[in-house]
């Protein structure tokens, strides 16, 4: 099942859904066509602020609106719509990022949503998710749909590499393994390329740990704390700004539970990517499977060292 599959589903079977869009139909194309659904599909063209706006006053008259617009123009261009609207009336407007991060890969500085997930977790009652790949974003809409709650999905359309926990829940991470000497948190289309490091690493003999943190806000605060006792270096890996995003949280959440810990980040630092193809953007920044896995040692043999000196 693909996004336009799932959402066509949930909105057959329940009449208050609302599809809507910023001209942005990459994932409902053809839903327009869909004679049951074309009465509830709107597409209100380039104006964000506009879309949610109507959601909202859609939602306070019980409806459910779905909107989707490019992740950068979501969040910034509206953001004060958003804050004012949905966060402060606490409405269950959905809200789907298309292209978040990397994956808006040829795109330069304007178009790049990398402070998406800092933006959204700064309103109050606003749940944030990042799904590793189109199959977790599947098994994780439905209830995040349902929930009465504003949530804001980076939408996510690369291939699994594994099977995801379909018991999914809002608030809880997906331990893929648990390790001792690194443990890797990340979240979104990153994912698969840290499995692939940590599986690298593995064939070293190190013990690798890796935890799909699908759920930022609310966030599986026991999971981070664990891997924080356990692990030598926790290493958290995201295509987002260093500030503000999951090694933000993953800070938080350490310090409110006074515990330190060997935490470090694989980030944007105070810099927006050059666009290129994925493929590119991902060898020049530095996170292909083979640069993780390398970055990751060199952050834990550094480590070591200082801790002899």
């Amino acid at each position: 099942m693909n996004y336009e599959e799932l959402i066509s589903e949930i909105a057959l079977a329940d009449e208050r859904y609302i599809i809507m869009t910023a001209e942005n139909r990459a994932l409902i194309r053809n839903i327009p066509k869909n004679p049951a659904l074309a009465d509830r599909f709107i597409d209100t063209g380039i104006t964000e602020q506009t879309m949610i706006g109507m959601a909202a006053g859609l939602a306070l008259r019980g409806r459910v609106p779905v909107v989707h617009a490019l992740a950068a123009f979501l969040t910034m261009r509206a953001y004060e719509f958003i804050r004012t609207d949905v966060g402060i009336a606490h409405l269950p407007v959905k809200l789907t990022g298309f292209i978040p991060g990397f994956l808006s890969d040829g795109n330069g500085p304007t178009h790049q949503a990398i402070e998406d997930v800092s933006i959204m977790r700064g309103i109050p009652g606003m749940q944030v998710f990042a799904p590793a790949d189109e199959e977790d974003m599947i098994l994780m809409l439905p209830e995040i749909w349902d929930s009465s709650s504003p949530a804001y999905t980076r939408a996510n359309l690369i291939k699994p590499l594994i099977a995801h926990d379909k018991n999914f829940r809002i608030g809880k991470a997906e331990v893929i393994a648990e390790g001792s000497t690194i443990t890797f948190l990340t979240y979104g289309m990153l994912f698969n390329n840290v499995l692939q490091a940590k599986q690298a690493l593995e064939a070293q003999g190190l013990s690798i740990g890796l935890v799909n943190m699908r759920s930022l806000k609310p966030v599986d605060e026991e999971v981070i704390i664990r891997a924080a006792k356990q692990s030598e270096l926790v290493v958290v890996v995201e295509d987002h700004f260093t500030t503000g995003g999951l090694y933000s949280i993953v800070a938080e959440v350490l310090l409110k539970n006074q515990l330190s810990a060997n935490v470090q980040p694989l980030s944007l630092n105070e810099q927006w990517f050059r666009p290129a193809r994925l493929s590119e953007v991902l060898e020049y920044e530095g996170f292909t499977p083979e640069k993780i896995a390398a970055r990751a040692l060199g952050i834990l043999e550094s480590t070591a060292t200082k801790i002899q000196l």
